[in-house]
């Protein structure tokens, strides 16, 4: 009796098996499209991930250079704006590596020290109130000079373009910086001619912006420039963000403020640009 059943089996019904097909929806095929890449890919070295053929897909790096009293806002604007960006990853790096407290008392953790740093696609330097101190940072201003030789782009915010300039990187360019300490910034290089009424200023390379939200700005604008405007009207949008669009206008560009927690300091001269 078995090895009739057995017979019977082979027979009828395993060819019937074999050819049932099972169908699914436009909504299940969509959600497989979507997931089973996400499943594949696992988490490689640094700036790299890698699918199920092995394949390495490598990414660009953004880094951000951080120290003692840097301007939270500065950082984590373009942060919230190049973290959509597909082909990018952002790693911070500071002189010693480890946590770095900036103005506001907020603590984040650099990766990289300036002795182990690769060399980053963009990097980034924001502003604050220590960028005052860090103007005599002579293994900072190394460390710029240094990465710039390779980078793709070099990116200020605020009187991060104060650093910048003081590297000598922006001699005979344009710039721009923190409106309510211009002064500060043109006065760490003359070579440089400072756009007192930007908003963010391109030059080849070289983009600096104005004070602190200005950097969210100009982030969006090198997304417009990397990629188009609509992904940058996309990335604001989700953001719930309003984008300043236009880097030829700065709303602060006024001569009769006072900086930011230095209630002491007197306002900001007009500063004639370098011929």
């Amino acid at each position: 009796m078995r090895s009739k059943f057995l017979s019977f089996f082979r027979r009828q019904l395993l060819p019937a098996l074999c050819t049932i097909s099972v169908s699914v929806g436009p909504g299940a095929a969509r959600a497989d499209a979507v997931s089973a890449p996400a499943a594949a890919a696992r988490t490689d070295a640094p700036g790299q991930s890698r699918t199920s053929s092995d394949t390495a897909v490598v990414r660009k790096t953004i880094g951000i250079v951080l120290y003692p009293g840097f301007e939270t806002l500065d950082v984590f604007g373009p942060v919230e704006m190049w973290g959509e960006l597909p082909d990018y990853q952002i790693a911070m790096v500071s002189q010693n590596g480890g946590l770095v407290k900036s103005v506001q008392g907020v603590e984040t953790q650099a990766t990289y020290s300036f002795a182990n740093a690769p060399q980053f696609d963009i990097l980034m330097v924001p502003g604050g109130v220590g960028a005052r101190h860090e103007v005599n940072n002579a293994q900072l201003l190394e460390f710029l000079r240094r990465q710039d030789t390779r980078t793709q782009w070099t990116v200020s915010v605020c009187t991060g373009s104060a650093l910048l300039a003081k590297a000598g990187l922006l001699r005979g360019r344009n710039a721009t910086s923190n409106k309510q300490v211009f002064a500060f910034a043109a006065a760490q290089d003359l070579g440089v001619h400072w756009q007192k009424n930007a908003r963010w200023v391109v030059d080849g390379k070289y983009v600096t912006s104005s004070g602190i939200s200005a950097g969210t700005d100009m982030a969006l604008g090198l997304v417009a420039k990397l990629y188009s405007r609509s992904l940058a009207e996309k990335i604001a949008d989700a953001a719930e963000y309003q984008w300043n669009d236009d880097p030829t206008r700065d709303p602060f560009a006024r001569g009769d403020a006072r900086p930011r927690g230095d209630v002491s300091a007197p306002p900001a001269q007009s500063v004639q640009p370098a011929q």
